[in-house]
């Protein structure tokens, strides 16, 4: 096998004891493959960020959640936030306990809210009426509430959920009828959240939220937590040696400012952050096949089975992800071009890289998307009728095995009453 491109992943020993064709042979085409011992890094440096004793990670469960991976996160000692009962049920069947979830609701119904009360999972709500709505139907209890600080970052529009044209939190406005409502159904305030967005890779927008969420946090007595949201950036364009998110800075600046807070507060309250991308994005390869090579007019494109119900990221957010090229023979290639990747969706708009100058590309080459383990897999679909692809885990040893298989065409009419 030739890596004919590939500095990336040879640099991390990524595929452990295998190589891209031995791993398709086995598991098919396309096929997403972790690395257990990058997650853990993530998982550890995260862990670490701060000396600030009451520190919580909250793995974002909506990045990644392979039931595998949610098990090494338990492992690690995170805890977890969750969307939706089935993210919970997925939390509690990975080994989580209802105290280590934080059920972070957004217009849902009172039987969602009532899947996570029952379980005793604390209930995040993020406007008036939904507090109102959990006040109905569960009174007396304890419930948090997602504030929106006014401060947004994210890498697209799309995902930028603070600031004033966003759905997300309770304006601070409203503090005054927070405080009526919560009397109204004597519910008692545990924690206060935010999440300004995603993706930022240096760390003042991130600060500045911090400080404008525990400026709100001081409106209330006796807060259990106070989570700061996420967001934690990492670098897309390795290949062009982008830097990292200066994690040691940012760490330092979030120490001082949550222990000198403490000591006006009063109370050595949990602070808990949520950096689901951070922790999966970059132990994820997602590897695929070349079908054909063609010429349209002046634009060469590299057709894949690399469609956009497997990966969504490029049609969705305009999102970058470096390519790799593994080759199964000793054919060089001789210049480098820009190409146009894409898939094999019957849309115009599944390109999986626009543009990209790369070495030659030949039909059956493989192609490597890095940095796919965040909103890969969860984001993808049966579009067209294909099968969502298989995940594999590189084990800290090198070896790979099998933690979710490949759809079957018998699959697509599972659900159906036929």
């Amino acid at each position: 096998m030739q890596y004919v491109y590939s500095n990336v992943t040879q640099s991390l020993n990524f595929f452990g004891n295998s190589d891209p064709f031995e791993l398709i042979e086995e598991y098919g085409s396309p096929l997403y493959v972790y690395n257990e011992r990058i997650f853990r890094e993530r998982c550890r440096e995260m862990k670490n960020l701060v000396s600030y004793p009451n520190f919580s990670v909250n793995y974002s469960v909506k990045a990644n959640s392979n039931l595998q991976l949610l098990k090494i996160a338990l492992e690690e000692g995170l805890n977890v936030d969750a969307m939706s009962p089935g993210e919970i049920f997925l939390e509690l069947q990975a080994g989580f306990k209802p105290e280590q979830i934080l059920f972070i609701s957004n217009n849902v119904s009172a039987d969602e809210m009532k899947f996570a009360i029952d379980r005793k999972i604390t209930v995040s709500v993020d406007s008036l009426s939904q507090l109102e709505l959990f006040g109905k139907i569960n009174p007396g209890g304890s419930v948090a509430i997602r504030f929106n600080p006014g401060v947004g970052a994210g890498h697209h529009k799309k995902v930028i959920t603070g600031g004033k044209e966003t759905k997300f939190g309770v304006d601070p406005n409203f503090i005054p009828q927070v405080k009526e409502i919560l009397k109204k159904y004597n519910l008692k305030l545990v924690g206060i959240n935010q999440h300004i967005g995603s993706l930022f890779m240096e760390g003042s927008a991130y600060i500045q939220g911090i400080k404008s969420i525990l400026s709100l946090a001081e409106n209330f007595e006796d807060l259990e937590f106070v989570d700061l949201g996420g967001g934690f950036g990492i670098p897309y364009h390795k290949q062009e040696n982008e830097a990292r998110l200066d994690l040691s800075s940012l760490g330092k600046e979030l120490d001082s400012i949550l222990n000198e807070w403490v000591k006006s507060y009063g109370k050595n309250i949990t602070f808990k952050i949520e950096p689901g991308r951070y922790i999966s994005a970059e132990c994820g390869v997602l590897l695929g096949t070349v079908h054909a090579i063609k010429i349209n007019y002046d634009n060469k494109y590299v057709g894949t089975d690399l469609g956009f119900n497997v990966l969504q990221r490029p049609i969705m957010y305009d999102s970058h992800h470096d390519i790799e090229i593994y080759r199964n023979s000793d054919l060089p290639s001789t210049k480098k071009e820009p190409v146009i990747i894409v898939g094999n969706i019957c849309e115009s708009g599944d390109i999986i890289a626009k543009n990209r100058l790369l070495p030659e590309i030949f039909e059956g080459d493989l192609l490597g998307v890095l940095d796919a383990g965040a909103y890969g897999h969860v984001m993808s679909s049966n579009y067209n009728n294909r099968l969502r692809p298989a995940e594999v885990l590189i084990k800290e040893n090198g070896d790979h095995i099998l933690i979710r298989r490949r759809d079957t065409l018998e699959d697509l009419i599972r659900c159906y009453n036929v």
